[in-house]
């Protein structure tokens, strides 16, 4: 998950939660629910579904791939997951601790997902709701570019492809424009 936050880990509390929430609708715990549950919140970070399906069934064979999809469907409907959409072209789960908000640095090289918390970022979106009496309810904040690691690749690959200038030019002179940074903004 890279620098910034740890990748959140939920405690047992979402146990209980999750059977709270389920027996408030006249289902049951399963077994296998609780062990879908629990190898999603031993991942960590921001798993796919596939991740968590490949996980559960190397810990517990006998689960399908729709227990999975379904039990992720009923942590998030229990408000214990949330889903996002990273435009990777799939979802991505993360758990949900109460009161507890953040946003993503997200890599477009690696894939990198960094969590991070802000109060000057969050004081700011406060002042403008209020300059436009504007009531907020949840906002999110997801800043794609490049991790640390993928610019230090990207501009040594950079420097290891640029050629000397030929012997005798003179850079920089006035018949000869200095060199224009690459504009790699996307």
């Amino acid at each position: 998950m890279g620098r910034g936050r740890k990748p959140r880990k939920q405690s047992a509390g979402w146990k209980l939660r999750l059977q709270e929430y389920v027996r408030g609708r006249g289902g049951r715990m399963t077994r296998q629910r609780d062990q879908v549950a629990e190898v999603f919140f031993s991942l960590g970070g921001h798993p796919g579904v596939e991740q968590v399906v490949n996980e559960v069934r190397k810990q517990h064979p006998r689960i399908g791939p729709a227990t999975v999809y379904r039990t992720m469907k009923l942590l998030c409907d229990a408000g214990l997951v949330g889903m996002r959409e990273f435009g990777e072209g799939f979802a991505r789960y993360e758990a949900l601790a109460p009161q507890e908000h953040h946003d993503h640095l997200l890599c477009t090289g690696c894939g990198r997902i960094i969590e991070f918390g802000e109060e000057a970022i969050e004081a700011l979106q406060q002042q403008v709701t209020r300059r436009y009496g504007f009531e907020m309810h949840h906002h999110r904040l997801d800043i794609y570019g490049l991790c640390r690691e993928c610019v230090r690749a990207r501009d040594s690959a950079r420097a290891r492809t640029r050629e000397p200038p030929p012997s005798g030019s003179k850079t920089g002179s006035a018949s000869t424009p200095p060199e224009c940074p690459d504009s790699d903004t996307g």
